[in-house]
């Protein structure tokens, strides 16, 4: 295996890696002492691998990089958004089955792109 297909992305670089993106993008916001995060991340990664080329999977650590949760309301964590063409289409906080990701990527990835003329 060469490596994980998720990016780790900061404040710096989440309007560059994620809000201009071509691709959809999952976010996913964790931190390291966050139990269900550690959870999720395998699924998390394993969506990364299985949608590659038509969903970009990016981390964002909340405790790293305070401006972006804050800037889209972060609660609690694990807190997934999925983003597309530069803004939320959907999102899930807590963890949840495999199942209930997939079906809301697979919804994401069908949406026609409302912000692209």
């Amino acid at each position: 295996m060469a490596g994980s297909a998720v990016l780790e992305v900061s404040d710096a670089t989440f309007d560059q890696d994620v809000l201009q993106s071509e691709q959809p993008v999952l976010v996913d916001f964790w931190a390291v002492w966050c139990g269900p995060c550690k959870a999720i991340a395998p699924i998390v990664d394993d969506l990364a691998t299985s949608f590659a080329g038509k969903l970009k999977v990016v981390k964002v650590n909340v405790d790293q990089n305070g401006a972006t949760p804050s800037r889209y309301g972060i609660r609690g964590i694990p807190a997934l958004l999925f983003f597309k063409g530069g803004k939320v289409a959907d999102q899930i906080v807590g963890y949840v089955p495999r199942e209930v990701i997939e079906e809301k990527v697979h919804r994401v990835l069908a949406m026609a792109p409302s912000s692209l003329a």
